[in-house]
């Protein structure tokens, strides 16, 4: 059984999928898609959930050891008939009847996996692990979040999924880089050994409300000092560029993935591309003209350069974003100020 991946190569997997769970061919009873999320207490995991629940089809579980998320992302669904939510670490074995997992499990910033470097790759390797042997003993399909950071300090500019990437193997940051490469790596293995079903998302940086105040990220770090009224800062030269993506449209691009054909990896993310100094004069504008911009010491192995290609994502999932930055850096604002208890 030929597949082929979005750089172009077919892979051949010596065995067919295995048989999804019997209910799916019954006769006289239609189940409901029974989808699990790791990591679905987190930023993206919690929106992508949200989305789930909104069809009467799904029933959604959700595994999650709160390291990074919180249940205050979920609380909505807390009792709700189709939702189930598990405390649970990923880097031990699950144990549920599933047809579709969506494998987001792994704290994505980077004071989060400096943290404890050691488990962020345990998170990526055995998690992953763990999930591709669910995955294998009942039969889903399953989608892995990886990330733009597998391209490293990229040498080509924008990014294609053909591209083979640029990292340091043994950096602060090659935890989370290197993990989800290893990822990546096991997702494919187990499709052409077993036959499972796999679908990888590259994503890039993404934003939206239920980021994590203060966890380094550039966007929510900016929003948070601007309602703060402190200074914006700006890691040195300033000159480096990212590409945002609001997490409504990097969960439509994850939800079309797992319901398409291919099995990735492609490319999620929004092409427009910012310098760090523009991103801090977009924030000032649009939340606090008052602050000032200060420069401070860059982090090691910081990428100079992050744009992606999403022409795959184009042709194959017909998946574009449609949110630009200044649209919705204001739709982040209520969230975190009302976290930040700071008023208008």
């Amino acid at each position: 059984m030929a597949k082929q991946s979005s750089n172009g190569d077919f892979y051949t997997s010596t065995k067919a999928p295995p048989p999804p769970s019997p209910l799916r061919s019954a006769k006289f009873f239609q189940a409901n898609m029974r989808i699990l999320v790791t990591g679905g207490a987190g930023f993206i995991g919690s929106h992508l959930v949200d989305r789930l629940m909104e069809n009467e089809k799904n029933e959604v579980i959700v595994a999650d050891n709160y390291f990074t998320g919180s249940k205050d992302n979920l609380r909505k669904w807390i009792g709700h008939p189709r939702f189930e939510l598990i405390r649970h670490d990923v880097t031990e074995p699950l144990l549920v009847e599933v047809d579709q997992i969506y494998h987001l499990a792994c704290p994505a910033s980077p004071i989060f996996y400096k943290y404890n470097p050691v488990k962020t790759t345990k998170t990526n390797v055995i998690g992953t692990l763990n999930m591709l042997g669910l995955a294998k003993r009942v039969g889903a399909r399953i989608l892995l979040t990886s990330t733009s950071e597998v391209y490293g300090d990229p040498l080509v500019h924008p990014q294609d999924e053909s591209y083979w990437g640029n990292v340091n193997p043994i950096g602060v940051r090659s935890c989370y880089d290197e993990g989800k490469r290893v990822a990546e790596t096991l997702m494919f293995d187990y499709h052409r050994q077993h036959g499972i079903e796999i679908r990888i998302a590259r994503i890039f940086n993404t934003y939206g409300p239920r980021m994590n105040i203060d966890d380094g990220r550039v966007v929510s770090n900016f929003l948070a000092q601007a309602i703060r009224s402190e200074p914006l800062t700006v890691q040195a030269p300033g000159t480096q560029t990212r590409s945002f993506c609001y997490v409504s449209d990097m969960v439509e691009g994850l939800i079309r993935l797992m319901e398409g054909d291919n099995t990735g990896p492609i490319n999620i993310g929004n092409p427009g591309e910012f310098t760090m100094l523009e991103l801090a004069e977009t924030v000032k504008e649009l939340i606090n003209p008052n602050v000032e911009i200060v420069m401070v010491e860059n982090t090691p192995d910081d990428p100079r350069q992050r744009k992606p290609d999403i022409t795959k994502a184009q042709e194959v999932l017909g998946w574009e974003p449609k949110i630009n930055l200044r649209d919705g850096l204001p739709l982040m604002e209520d969230d975190f100020r009302a976290r930040l208890q700071v008023p208008r």
